[in-house]
């Protein structure tokens, strides 16, 4: 079996699913990615069981058959080829391949291609089709706050909720809690999914940065994404989401309106003086003045700054881990800011002051307890 195809089209198409492919995968076939040839059409598969992703591209031959390359050996001959048709003729009882190109000859061991697991269908049960701009802005928005914690599966991937007037991703790590919704992206056969994060991770790196469509269509186990020449089918959380709406708070008489990119720049610098291990930082909100304040005990460093601020309703002094202000600040976009708190042993919500129309973003996270030392 032989077919030829530029060195430059397959390296770009093998680098676009190569992040699914784990360096110890529990199937040892899985280092490999499956080449399945029909005539001039070469179908491309790498998987590590959980995740797989699909590509397609145009070559020249005239043979159907399939073979498993090692990833990681072909893509580093590519990587370091420049610019040119490369010819694979595969042996099919030896599993051996060999690449010619105007450099030289390489040949590697293929594996058998029937060892390869199958890819998991997804029948059309609920289907959606979104823009890559909103796919994007939605994992970016929420992937930031999933758990890291095992025990709780459910918190480790993103919770996607279907309904017939908007759709809202949410994304929680016990600490803090993130709602996007869009309006524009909607269902009438309303369901809820739970995405995991390496598979979001994988779509955030490889959607095109021109804006096209995105096909979502799932099952009761596993989501399917269609984009350009790219399919990517994953296996989903199946676990029973936290209750968020019941989180956040409803009543939060105190606002406070602040500048975004000052608010920021402030806490990145007094989070140099915070305790390393709390990372906790004190706002203290009077008038229309905001004082940001670190201490670390253990080696005598303090810092404080005066911001200036809108600020409705009374007093209020409350404690933040600054690492999650400061990622929650740096992922909205608005010029200026919106922290709603009701008491310092409450959270507090962080939402942009200027909104999108199509999009509706909140962001919660919960306070530290302060040491009142004055």
């Amino acid at each position: 079996m032989k077919f030829i195809v530029s060195s430059s089209v397959l390296l770009k198409q093998l680098s676009s699913i190569n992040g699914v492919i784990t360096t110890n995968p529990v199937v040892p076939i899985l280092e490999n990615f499956l080449f399945e040839i029909n005539e001039n059409h070469l179908t491309i598969t790498a998987s590590d069981l959980q995740t797989s992703m699909i590509t397609e591209l145009e070559v020249e031959s005239k043979e159907s058959g399939n073979i498993a390359v090692p990833a990681r050996i072909l893509m580093e001959t590519l990587k370091n080829l420049p610019e040119q048709p490369v010819t694979f003729t595969i042996d099919e009882d030896s599993y051996s391949i060999e690449i010619s190109s105007d450099n030289g000859r390489y040949k590697l061991a293929g594996e058998n291609a029937t060892d390869f697991p199958k890819v998991p269908t997804v029948s059309d049960d609920f289907s959606v089709d979104m823009s890559t701009d909103v796919l994007a802005s939605a994992i970016n928005n929420t992937i930031f706050a999933t758990s890291n914690d095992e025990l709780r599966p459910a918190m480790t991937g993103v919770y996607m909720n279907l309904t017939d007037t908007n759709t809202t991703f949410v994304s929680t790590d016990g600490h803090r809690l993130i709602r996007y919704r869009r309006v524009d992206v909607a269902s009438d056969n309303g369901n809820a999914i739970i995405i995991p994060r390496k598979a979001l991770n994988l779509l955030k790196t490889t959607l095109p940065s021109e804006n096209i469509n995105v096909s979502v269509e799932f099952n009761v186990s596993n989501a399917f994404f269609k984009f350009g020449n790219i399919k990517m089918i994953c296996r989903l959380i199946d676990e029973r989401f936290p209750d968020y709406e019941n989180v956040i708070p409803a009543n939060n008489d105190n606002k406070m309106t602040i500048d975004r990119s000052e608010f920021l720049s402030s806490l990145k610098r007094i989070a140099i003086y915070a305790n390393k291990t709390t990372h906790q930082v004190r706002l203290k909100i009077t008038g229309s003045e905001l004082q940001i304040s670190a201490e670390d005990l253990d080696f005598a460093n303090e810092a404080n700054e005066r911001l200036s601020c809108e600020h409705d309703g009374g007093d209020i002094e409350i404690g933040f881990n600054a690492k999650f202000l400061i990622e929650m600040l740096t992922n909205l976009d608005s010029k200026k800011v919106e922290l709603m708190l009701s008491e310092p042993n409450k959270a507090g919500l962080l939402t942009p002051a200027d909104k999108d129309d199509n999009e509706d973003i909140l962001m919660l996270v919960m306070p530290v307890m302060l040491n009142n030392y004055v």
